[in-house]
């Protein structure tokens, strides 16, 4: 076997695998290098969901001629110069791979003065460099990126519909206005301006990401517990998503996705929110760069830190005191109200918070205990009690069900039986033949369930719920709204399945304000939606405007019925919206079907017994049986006539 060393070009393809798999990717990669170039303003601009044109300009400190080659070379980087720099890290990039990888898949050009010099341009096609060449421009750099994976088309293939890809470049940027608020950032999709901030403050960037009304509804915290700061946004008891979309947590100014600090936070709201209720909050955590690993994952998306339970105990003794309005709230919130008791419910708006010095005490065994919240690591690990202990690497979060940390433990059985099984041998009897089988007994149980309902004779009712039925030597008790909640779902599947379902104009059209990946999701399936009877349009840069509805739901509460949609939007695009949608339509049929307790007129009650056609086995959409059936001898057993 010859081992070969690989070519420039081609382990910069590998590199781009990890580091640029998609254009929000890309447009992360180049704003991270403006923003540690310490450039005050940012402009970014898309074409084509990014696939076609990306540009970022910025007016940081610029690179000299010499420069520009080493920008376009692998672990090239102005951020680090030893081993031990990893371990203090406090730039956003410091891998030096972004740029050779971008390259190696797209033609790239890079535009750039410092203060003192001349502009200079270099391109790059394919991870083929240009030359040097003078060019006109301002202090600060533009690259541009065209024609992202021309080369591999393999990756380009794959990569999302061109507002999908728009929808993540349009999540990065709002991540970007919120955790660099005091940058000026102006964001560019297709022509039009999607994000524009002025760098005047957090809550200016909240404002211009999710709307001034959302300042109303949230509460400003700054909280500082055993060396770790936390600050922010918290949304209200009663302000809630449908989704994990409105969730951003900025470790020591990273944007990052990290379980430890999500279940922390959701658990703290977990006896306010209902199932598929979504906490909003825009939080940053401050620690020492030394209790944390940023080194984790190729794209910087999530961190490690030192000790997940001294992190975890921190933000959820804070988030859980001001949601609870505690007397310890009034540490946290930032402008906190002269009485003694503070409601998280109605925040008032808040200022911005006096910057306060980061503690170190982190990882000081030793230092004393302080009014400040200085206790040192060892005495926050003792103080710190869970019901259940959190592990310091490995810790997962369960997204529905009320959140657990918890520990992996190795299997307990022994190696043989952990063996992946000898091959799977063909069953002797004809898979054919079991499966006519099958068909014939599901036929024949049909055929049992079935009456002639000419041969039922009505008896009367029970508990104004149930009606009684006698044929022969059976008696049948139908669930009046069970039966009418599956008459009615059948009517509007049959309807919705043969396309044939009428459309109720709206007098108010109703206007859903969404994100971008929100937006991108609910664009897609806009044919689905028309087939359905809804009749739903572009409102707006990130709103869907809803003029009518299936005439057979024109009761349906809008809101609930798209924050539904919406709470499942990840795994949603792999499945059929219209699957979906059908569930709706039996929580609309059991709205709308007859109540237990309702008392029905004699031709009430033979209406409902026509619409059943006998069937017997009959089951409510949720699955419950909407008829019972007993034999007399059954009854003669319960009153000991026969044994």
């Amino acid at each position: 076997m010859k081992i070969n060393v690989l070519p420039p070009a081609v382990y910069n393809k590998i590199a781009a695998g990890e580091v640029v798999d998609r254009p929000y990717s890309v447009v992360k990669e180049l704003v991270e290098n403006a923003i540690d170039a310490g450039a005050t303003e940012i402009k970014v601009e898309i074409e084509g969901g990014g696939k076609r044109l990306i540009r970022v300009t910025d007016n940081g400190s610029g690179m000299g001629k010499g420069d520009l080659p080493l920008a376009y070379s692998s672990h090239a980087t102005s951020k680090l110069y030893s081993a031990d720099d990893l371990f203090s890290i406090r730039t956003l990039g410091f891998r030096g791979e972004a740029i050779a990888s971008v390259a190696a898949v797209s033609r790239m050009e890079i535009v750039s003065r410092t203060q003192e010099g001349d502009a200079y341009s270099l391109a790059c096609e394919g991870g083929a460099l240009g030359e040097v060449r003078p060019a006109a421009g301002a202090k600060g750099t533009v690259v541009t990126v065209e024609d992202l994976f021309y080369n591999v088309p393999a990756r380009l293939k794959f990569l999302k519909s061109d507002a999908q890809e728009e929808a993540d470049i349009g999540g990065v940027m709002a991540r970007f206005l919120l955790s660099r608020p005091q940058i000026s950032f102006e964001y560019i999709a297709g022509g039009k301006v999607k994000y524009r901030s002025f760098g005047d403050g957090l809550q200016a960037a909240l404002a211009a990401v999710y709307g001034a009304e959302t300042i109303g509804n949230c509460i400003e915290i700054d909280a500082e517990k055993h060396g770790i700061r936390l600050r922010g946004f918290l949304g209200s008891r009663n302000f809630y998503k449908a989704n994990r979309t409105y969730q951003s947590l900025f470790v020591n100014g990273r944007y990052v996705v990290n379980q430890t600090v999500g279940a922390a936070v959701t658990n703290a709201y977990a006896s306010y929110l209902m199932k598929r209720q979504y906490p909003f909050y825009v939080l940053f955590l401050d620690i020492p760069p030394e209790a944390v690993d940023v080194n984790v994952h190729p794209n910087k998306a999530d961190v490690r830190f030192a000790d997940n339970q001294v992190v975890y105990g921190c933000v959820y003794s804070v988030v859980s005191a001001v949601l609870d309005g505690n007397s310890r709230a009034l540490e946290y919130l930032v402008n906190a109200p002269a009485a003694a008791s503070a409601s998280p419910v109605e925040p008032a708006v808040p200022a911005a918070p006096a910057q306060k010095p980061m503690q170190d005490s982190f990882f000081a065994p030793s230092a004393p205990k302080s009014e400040g919240g200085g206790m040192s690591y060892a005495e926050a690990k003792k103080e710190l009690a869970f019901d259940v202990a959190i592990p310091k690497e490995d810790v997962r979060f369960l997204e529905d069900a009320p959140v657990r940390m918890e520990v992996r433990q190795p299997s307990a059985a022994p190696a043989a039986e952990r063996q992946t099984p000898a091959a799977f041998s063909a069953p002797a009897e004809d898979v054919f033949a079991e499966n006519k089988r099958l068909l014939s007994e599901q036929s024949a149980k049909l055929r049992q369930e079935r009456v002639d309902p000419a041969a039922l004779e009505y008896k009367g009712e029970l508990f104004r719920t149930y009606l009684i039925y006698e044929a022969g030597d059976t008696a049948y008790f139908v669930d009046q709204h069970a039966a009418h909640e599956r008459i009615l779902f059948n009517r509007l599947q049959a309807a919705m399945d043969a396309r044939a379902v009428r459309s109720q104009p709206m007098l108010v059209p109703f206007v859903l304000s969404l994100n971008g990946q929100e937006f991108a999701f609910l664009e897609k399936n806009f044919g689905v939606l028309h087939e359905l009877g809804f009749e739903v349009e572009e409102f707006g840069d990130a709103s869907v405007r809803v003029t009518a509805v299936p005439a057979d739901l024109k009761d349906v509460d809008l809101a609930a019925f798209f924050g539904e949609v919406l709470s499942s939007m990840e795994s949603l695009r792999a499945i059929r919206l219209a699957d979906i949608l059908k569930d709706k339509l039996a929580t609309a049929a059991c709205k709308a079907a007859v109540k237990g307790g309702e008392t029905l007129t004699l031709d009430e009650v033979r209406a409902l017994l026509q619409e059943m056609d006998g069937d017997t086995g009959m089951k409510c959409p949720h699955g419950r049986p909407a008829v019972v059936r007993m034999k007399k001898s059954e009854f003669e057993k319960l009153f000991k006539r026969i044994v």
